[in-house]
């Protein structure tokens, strides 16, 4: 029995290697090392180039992974720090001055966040950057206003319509800000977002006792990248906008680390799937 395996092809962005906390949320170009003002048709022609040359059952793709900008569950973590926000506070919903739970907002700094991200993509466009081909989002508040807010004006809305699957979310349980609104309050609020098929209406999936471990959240980032290797053949450029958790997770699923990103953060990488055998 066959399945894949991920690797990300070094040579083409600064995070292939450097460490994330020694660089700014989005770096300049995304961290593309070319520099050239033929950056990213150049990038585009060595991705086509590699897909040419690759051995039956590989592929390679261009990815943009987004991190929500900063919501009100970070501004209390930070406010009680890591250990008082674990064992006590991320299992309420309010302290009585910030509201964080369930499924918290964007902080006017969060919105500010994705504009930026917003910014970035407006100037690389002029360099020919390449727009995704299909876009995932978590379901979660926080990553589809960061999604809507970065992508608006960069991407056509009629064919490229970003795709919400629970797969993307955050480590899920106990934490009150891991628990996603109703599919109406998605569909009313991001009308432009398609909703998978078998999404529930309330979250099934968030339980108040019970955290994911954080191997469960590594199987479901390799579900992610099976789907999109496998279902989006023709896709070469793929977003995904989800949260730090899910990022590092979908980093080691690439054989990749990386330190987290920071609220807002882009991480840009050319992955390769190869086929593999199943033990």
């Amino acid at each position: 029995m066959a399945g894949r395996s991920y690797q990300v092809v070094p040579g083409f962005f600064i995070q292939d290697s450097c460490d994330q906390f020694q660089l700014p949320a989005i770096p300049p170009r995304f961290g593309l090392l070319d520099e050239s003002t033929d950056r990213w048709r150049n990038l585009k022609t060595r991705l086509q180039t590699l897909n040419e040359g690759a051995e039956p059952g590989a592929a390679y793709k261009l990815f943009f992974i987004g991190r929500h900008g900063e919501g009100y569950h970070n501004v209390a973590e930070a406010k009680y720090g890591t250990t008082a926000w674990n064992h006590h506070w991320s299992r309420l919903n309010t302290d009585g001055e910030i509201q964080w739970g369930p499924d918290p907002e964007l902080t006017q700094l969060g919105i500010s966040q994705a504009a930026q991200a917003n910014e970035a993509w407006k100037k690389e466009l002029s360099f020919d950057i390449p727009q995704p081909d299909k876009m995932y989002c978590s379901p979660l508040t926080r990553a589809l206003s960061t999604h809507e807010i970065s992508f608006r004006g960069i991407v056509p809305e009629d064919d490229r319509i970003p795709f919400v699957t629970e797969l993307c979310r955050e480590q899920n349980g106990v934490h009150t800000c891991d628990r996603r609104k109703s599919r109406t309050y998605i569909t009313q609020t991001f009308p432009a977002f398609q909703i998978e098929d078998g999404f529930t209406e309330e979250d099934e999936l968030w339980h108040p006792d019970k955290r994911e471990a954080p191997s469960q959240v590594v199987q479901r980032a390799k579900k992610v990248l099976d789907r999109i290797f496998e279902t989006d053949r023709d896709h070469a450029t793929i977003s995904i906008t989800a949260h730090g958790g899910f990022i590092t997770a979908l980093s080691m699923a690439m054989g990749h680390t990386v330190g987290a990103l920071p609220t807002g953060g882009i991480l840009s990488l050319v992955v390769k799937s190869s086929v593999c055998a199943l033990n």
